[in-house]
């Protein structure tokens, strides 16, 4: 019977002493202060840690665990398979954000988490297991994506107060403009909206815990009547949504990027002057030169847009990346005769003045920084420093 614990502890010994070619390195300081951050700048409120998206690239159950040492009553995840990788991990409890298969409900954890249920029969579903369930109602203010529309509030808190197994704990909705740096007009007509329906709520007998509208860039806008907490994202890993000519952009400047994505040279090729590199000679060699190859492309997460124009970093020294980037696999210009195999680069800086962080390889390639992060691959080792 101890074979099968066994060996799952020698599995996980033999995985973690395995000297991988690319990783992806979490600073735990500077994630936790991140979220001490938003404490400061929001001391009246309950942060909830937003671990969607493989933790927007970082690493789910990594993330999970440095919020350990967080002070915060919920984790925010997506789907359940989610919220299943990290029960046994997190001290916190799970808030579930995406839609749940009525189907689905008596195959979930009720305890540790709690769901954002959209509609009557999700509630009648939950209700149906006779058993408590603590679930969050989302409101559609103008994001137009999901939540309940004015005209099915009233029937959805009927629903529940006739079923005394299913708690309310929260309300929400999510901004669809927060990060417009130009004006806050659309912002203010949600919160306005939010903060109605918030009051028909309470009118009608009901007391959630936890109200909350705001994301990362709209905890900088927000000022709702009745919002006592707040959803981090891309705040917590250290990027500022905000343009830097939004006039709250400042309000974030101590925010810390906490990835770090470094590779390893595996190969160096002399080129003469007039070869070609990579798919379809997008790259010519000017002279004589030295590449290198890196065991990462477009399917670890490397733009292809990347190729012949971004870079990666030695120390100190920029080396250029030349050609196509691969799907496995990319090329740079390694510059000097130092570079060898087995040598480290770092693909992603967490220094915002590096050419290669993630605010600057957006903004010189028109990228999207939630897109950079969240392409990279779960199959890249996520390890904390």
């Amino acid at each position: 019977m101890l074979r099968r614990p066994v060996k799952k502890i020698l599995t996980k010994i033999r995985y973690n002493n395995f000297q991988t070619l690319n990783s992806v390195e979490l600073d735990k300081s500077k994630l936790l202060s991140n979220f001490a951050l938003f404490k400061r700048l929001n001391p009246e409120f309950g942060i909830i840690p937003v671990l969607k998206a493989n933790a927007y690239g970082h690493g789910l159950e990594q993330v999970a665990e440095i919020l350990n040492d967080a002070d915060c009553d919920y984790l925010a995840v997506d789907g359940y398979f989610e919220a299943a990788k990290i029960r046994d991990i997190t001290n916190h409890k799970i808030l579930v954000l995406g839609y749940i298969k009525p189907a689905n409900v008596k195959l979930l954890d009720t305890k540790k988490c709690t769901f954002v249920v959209q509609d009557i029969e999700g509630l009648e579903a939950f209700a149906s297991l006779n058993k408590p369930v603590k679930v969050h109602l989302e409101l559609n203010t103008g994001m137009n994506r999901l939540g309940l529309q004015s005209d099915e509030l009233m029937p959805y808190l009927q629903t529940l107060i006739k079923h005394p197994s299913l708690i309310l704990d929260g309300v929400m909705t999510h901004l669809a403009d927060a990060d417009n740096p130009y004006d806050d007009l659309y912002t203010i007509r949600q919160t306005n909206l939010f903060d109605g329906y918030i009051k028909s709520i309470l009118d009608f007998g009901l007391n959630p815990k936890y109200i909350h509208i705001a994301q990362t860039a709209g905890s900088t806008k927000t000022v709702s009547k009745y919002a006592n907490s707040m959803r981090l994202g891309i705040g917590l890993y250290g990027i500022n949504p905000l343009e830097a000519g939004d006039k709250h952009f400042n309000e974030l400047s101590e925010l810390q990027p906490v990835l770090e994505l470094k590779s390893t040279v595996i190969k160096t090729i002399e080129m003469k002057t007039g070869d070609k590199v990579s798919y379809n000679g997008i790259f010519t060699a000017p002279k004589t030169m030295k590449i290198g190859v890196l065991p990462l492309g477009y399917y670890e997460g490397i733009p292809r847009e990347l190729s012949n124009k971004g870079l990666v970093t030695y120390g100190n020294q920029a080396l250029p990346i030349v050609g196509r980037v691969c799907m496995n696999h990319t090329m740079i210009d390694l510059k000097s005769e130092k570079v060898k195999i087995g040598d480290t680069v770092i693909v992603i800086s967490r220094q915002t003045k590096q050419l290669n962080s993630i605010v600057n390889i957006c903004r010189d390639n028109g990228l999207f920084s939630y897109s950079l992060l969240t392409g990279l691959s779960s199959s890249i080792r996520r390890v904390i420093v």
